[in-house]
């Protein structure tokens, strides 16, 4: 990872991080709870889901750097391109059963639990020697990733699902009167 890499990454965790903490500030448990319909989550269920997600992706890039550097894996999507579809919610997919929310935490611990994965993703990102470029694993949907577009992905994953909360928020039954100051 270059010098500019590292400075792009570390520039879009933390404002992917604030975007999100911007969205869900000031809100009230009902208000964190609310979901739109039976089938959909609540803006803490993407919290818990984007924490659960940001975890098994750090281990799984620390994973493949235990593993030797094999670039014949690049993968055909460029770093934008990953962003872009991601975050733009371009290509649609059900999380696995094993990352969906299932109320690990309360609505009040989601957003330090978050802010704790995404804490240890930062001091990797800003610490770490490793040649993120050179290391590989597989998305289901998105095919050969490095390590480096793994942690591009956090970000942008996490504005992906900041965007869902901000429909639930739009959402006409949203508990508006539940406002916390």
């Amino acid at each position: 990872m270059t010098p500019a890499e590292r400075e792009l990454a570390l520039n879009q965790l933390a404002e992917s991080r604030e975007r999100l903490l911007r969205t869900v500030h000031g809100l009230s448990e009902t208000q964190l709870t609310y979901k739109p319909r039976p089938d959909r989550w609540s803006v803490a269920d993407l919290i818990e889901h984007l924490a659960v997600v940001e975890t098994r992706i750090l281990g799984l890039i620390q994973q493949s750097l235990a593993t030797a550097p094999d670039p014949s894996k690049r993968g055909a999507m460029t770093d934008e391109a990953l962003v872009e579809d991601v975050a733009g919610r371009v290509t649609r997919f059900q999380a696995p059963e094993f990352l969906a929310p299932t109320g690990r935490w309360t609505a009040e611990q989601r957003v330090p639990e978050f802010e704790a994965a995404r804490k240890r993703t930062v001091e990797f990102v800003a610490g770490t020697n490793a040649d993120l470029r050179r290391h590989f694993a597989r998305h289901p949907v998105l095919g050969e990733l490095d390590c480096y577009q793994w942690v591009l992905l956090l970000s942008a994953h996490c504005d992906r699902h900041r965007a869902q909360g901000e429909e639930v928020k739009a959402d006409a039954g949203f508990p508006r009167a539940a406002a916390a100051g």
